[in-house]
């Protein structure tokens, strides 16, 4: 099937130079969909970065992302997503970390890290060695919490809102006016199994009109 999306050449060998030329920092690798990504030693991502820039040609820090794995020792995956110019090629380059400990910053490789791990920090809690503005990009001043952690909840802490009485914006503990529904995903022509809530007064009543005879059906 065709695919609009530009394709990019395998580089041959690739995986072999780098292990060679990392050595002990190389952990792992996987090649899927011609798409490699490797996996590093935390503490040694900036001399692995340095290398890929400068011996194989990855001159551009396109994203950095990150990833909970809660059932990890090692919760927090980083990931770099390198792009070569001159070869039209992308990598990705994996480290792992947990809550306390800091990933080297690699805002003196490529200086547009520093807004990159600043999200990460922001939305994750990852920290950052080396980052001299390590400080919260996305949410709001005095925000609590990491909001793409697993395990942060999916309502907040705290909600914000207008106030007429005091003319400002206050922040105030999140109150639901109901639940989270629950969708069952059932046709709506087939009807629900259950009795909606509304429904209850219906319960017991006298039947209505009769439903009319299907063609061919005898009285």
């Amino acid at each position: 099937m065709n695919n609009s999306a530009p394709r990019i050449a395998p580089r041959e060998g690739l995986l072999d130079e780098v292990k060679a030329a990392i050595g002990n920092a190389f952990l792992d690798a996987k090649d899927a969909v011609g798409e490699l990504s490797i996996t590093v030693a935390r503490d040694a991502i900036v001399d692995v970065m340095q290398t890929l820039r400068d011996r194989f040609d990855y001159q551009q820090l396109m994203e950095i992302a990150g990833v909970d794995y809660p059932d990890r020792a090692e919760r927090f995956e980083v990931v770099y997503h390198l792009l070569s110019v001159t070869k039209n090629h992308r990598l990705r380059v994996r480290v792992s970390t947990d809550e306390e400990a800091p990933v080297p910053s690699v805002t003196g490789i490529w200086p547009v890290a520093g807004w990159l791990e600043r999200e990460i920090f922001d939305l994750y809690g990852v920290l950052f060695a080396g980052n001299d503005d390590l400080r919260r990009i996305l949410t709001d001043y005095g925000f609590r919490g990491h909001p793409f952690r697993k395990d942060f909840p999916l309502t907040g802490y705290v909600e914000m809102r207008y106030s007429e009485e005091e003319k400002r914006v206050v922040y105030e503990p999140v109150q639901l006016a109901q639940d989270f529904r629950s969708f069952d995903f059932l046709s709506p022509w087939e009807g629900a199994r259950y009795i909606l809530p509304g429904d209850e007064k219906a319960q017991g009543e006298a039947p209505g009109a009769p439903t009319p005879a299907a063609a061919g059906e005898k009285k």
